[in-house]
């Protein structure tokens, strides 16, 4: 088996879900068809699932996302959209049929912004995932997504009396100067107060994500934010490298491009010697590294599954910008970034009366499945174990992997004192998650990848 290394940037891409979503094409061109979600669903395992609800509305949009959500929510959007999304939910668990117990081990709400709801609304998004598809909210992690202008004592009182078990904030800077670089309107007097609203709520989990890499952040400004969030303690930190793409509004004003020549090897060095500065000063004040990405407080308890939890097979996502995992096939919506492309989507979603089939896809084979299991094992801080993926699969991951994990050794990126009994990532292959990941897609996912046309 050959690698083919695409490019030497420690910033290629942030591999959150694998086959990429940029490789799902429309399935009534399959051969099989689009396949009802009753048979897709009949053989599964129901008794851990995992849900997923997408609110695809923000009141702005940052310069850096492409995630799938639009600004505002006119004629009464939202209430259309709830009303779409109960007759999905109804329609999906109609779908899991009775014959087994179907029971959820956890459950999420994301975005676009959950809290971009009203307090009433977010009251029906629970009683949508609690009365149409059994989900004991009170019983099971919730995790739910925040922003400072949306974190209101109305709404974070519903979601901690509904049993939230986790709240993420998107704060990326405390410095006014680097929010208005990434194109985030807020000052961190309104994030503060925020954060203030979300400790008075008592929910027992509070993530703050910050940005590096933005134009104009040294070490010195990077530090003022890492403090500002390490003084309210929060039992989670994620720090994301800044990535700017297609279509987003750093995107077309032209911020960290590469150029002809390749990548911009400056904001490559700038974006490293931030991470390495702030995952060392986490470090130093009582956090542990889950995976590049994450922090967790030693002392802070676990809200649910760690940041690898979208991967899992027996993930139900209801909401246009959502994604259900079954063992053979990945299922959604149409996906865009344009804001024109998005709007027509959600349109389209809230005048869809038959949500019995899935839409847009990539089936998943045996072997999808096994780079898939090791990608995302490999890219967390506690590594896998080949014994439990020779378990799973009946075959060794040295001898289907042999060329990715000799690179990978080759470039230090494996902690070389665990032999084969541990594969797991030193710290500087742990740095470079964002290449390494990459190297673990098939021909064929790559393939469908570079063919997708951005919308």
């Amino acid at each position: 088996m050959t690698v083919t290394t695409h490019s030497t940037s420690p910033y290629r891409s942030y591999v959150y879900a694998y086959p990429h979503k940029t490789a799902y094409r429309p399935l009534d061109g399959h051969r099989a068809g689009r396949p009802r979600l009753s048979e897709l669903w009949a053989a599964e395992r129901k008794d851990a699932l995992s849900l997923y609800l997408h609110i695809p509305f923000c009141e702005v949009r940052c310069g850096f996302c492409n995630l799938f959500t639009r600004i505002g929510a006119p004629d009464e959007l939202t209430t259309r959209y709830l009303e779409a999304l109960d007759r999905q939910a109804t329609t999906v668990r109609d779908a899991l049929g009775d014959d087994e117990p179907v029971r959820f081990a956890a459950a999420a709400f994301g975005g676009g912004t959950p809290t971009f709801l009203t307090a009433g609304e977010l009251e029906r998004l629970c009683d949508i995932a609690e009365k149409r598809m059994g989900a004991d909210l009170s019983a099971v992690p919730l995790s739910v997504e925040t922003s400072p202008s949306t974190a209101t004592p109305d709404r974070l009182a519903v979601l901690a009396g509904r049993g939230t078990t986790r709240i993420s904030i998107g704060v990326q800077s405390f410095v006014d100067a680097e929010a208005r670089a990434a194109v985030r309107p807020q000052h961190r007097s309104e994030v503060e107060a925020a954060l203030g609203r979300i400790r008075d709520a008592r929910i027992p989990v509070l993530n703050i994500d910050l940005i590096y890499g933005i134009e104009g952040q040294t070490e010195a400004s990077w530090r003022i934010s890492l403090d500002a969030a390490l003084a309210w303690r929060p039992e989670e930190l994620y720090l994301y490298p800044l990535y700017v793409r297609p279509l987003t509004g750093l995107g077309r004003l032209g911020a960290g491009a590469e150029t002809p020549a390749g990548p911009d090897t400056a904001w490559d060095e700038q974006r490293l010697r931030l991470y390495r500065a702030g995952r060392d000063h986490l470090l130093s004040h009582g956090y542990e590294q889950v995976s590049m990405r994450m922090f967790r407080r030693t002392d802070a308890p676990h809200a649910g599954p760690d940041d690898y939890a979208c991967q899992t097979d027996g993930m139900i996502g209801l909401g246009c910008g959502a994604r259900s995992y079954t063992t053979s096939l990945h299922y959604s919506f149409d996906y865009a970034v344009e804001m024109r492309e998005i709007r027509g989507i959600i349109d389209g979603f809230t005048a869809t009366r038959d949500f019995s089939r899935a839409e847009v896809g990539r089936y998943v084979d045996e072997g999808e499945a096994r780079r898939r299991h090791l990608l995302q094992s490999l890219l967390q801080a506690e590594g896998m174990r080949p014994a439990e993926y020779r378990e799973r699969f009946g075959t060794d991951p040295y001898e289907d992997f042999p060329a990715e994990l000799e690179l990978f050794a080759a470039r230090g990126w494996l902690d070389g004192a665990t032999g084969h009994a541990l594969l797991r990532l030193s710290p500087e292959g742990l740095a470079h998650s964002d290449a390494l990941g990459p190297e673990l897609f098939s021909p064929a996912v790559r393939a469908a990848m570079a063919a997708y046309e951005a919308k």
